[in-house]
């Protein structure tokens, strides 16, 4: 099995700056990025440490990531958001979990052994929300197979072949809770292993929360009527 690292980035250089001394490139088959038009010396830096530079071909995370799989070279992929999140070790995880079979893969802050940036709060408004948007999802669509419960976490991996049979839409910014309702859907053999996150070392978010989630739920009526 062969597995695709795909960076996904815009204007992300401080978390590039703390994640890619920390990358393994050799644990990879092909390490390449996606970039949305970084103008804050992210490409300058990727450049440095040798990885190509794809540039997404339109606006939005959706056109991002279908940008990515079609450049991979690979049977698999794994999308990273270098933002000083995630731990860098955790997309080795990928590989040992394709080899099993497995077509769709999530790094969850929601399931036991994981860590959501609100688990030290009390109020927890987006992970509520998230897990929320979990249950509807299972509910309308998922008729087998293993429940996924963090919908709305861009670290996923997926094979080439399955990224092409689910047909992800150009709905703006439903790409990763769309993953999940289409492999529900194709019977995609999926599975979630635990993560920790942490906050953004810097920059502001590219998906504010009200918006994103009146988005996410404009989606999933949109998907429910979808006829394929």
């Amino acid at each position: 099995m062969t597995v695709a690292l795909c960076l996904i980035v815009w204007n992300e250089i401080d978390g590039l700056k703390h994640d890619l001394p920390l990358l393994d490139k050799n644990q990879f088959d092909q390490v390449y990025c996606i970039d949305g038009g970084s103008v804050d010396g992210s490409r300058e830096l990727l450049a440095e440490y040798g990885i190509p530079i794809y540039d997404q071909t339109k606006r939005g995370i959706n056109q991002a990531c279908i940008d990515g799989a079609a450049c991979c070279e690979c049977e698999a992929f794994v999308f990273f958001h270098p933002k000083g999140t995630i731990p860098v070790q955790d997309t080795y995880k990928f590989r040992a979990l394709f080899e099993q079979g497995y077509e769709f893969i999530v790094g969850s802050r929601m399931v036991k052994g994981a860590h959501n940036e609100e688990d030290n709060k009390l109020f927890r408004p987006r992970k509520w929300f998230v897990l929320f948007l979990a249950r509807i999802a299972a509910m309308l669509f998922k008729r087998e197979g293993n429940y996924i419960s963090d919908v709305l976490h861009g670290f996923r991996g997926m094979t080439t072949e399955s990224f092409k049979r689910i047909g992800i839409s150009d709905f703006d910014r439903s790409i990763d809770i769309e993953m999940v309702c289409r492999s529900y859907k194709a019977h995609t053999k999926r599975i979630e292993f635990p993560t920790t996150e942490s906050a953004r070392l810097g920059g502001e978010t590219h998906f504010k929360a009200l918006s994103t989630g009146w988005q996410t739920l404009k989606y999933l009526f949109w998907e429910w009527r979808r006829k394929d």
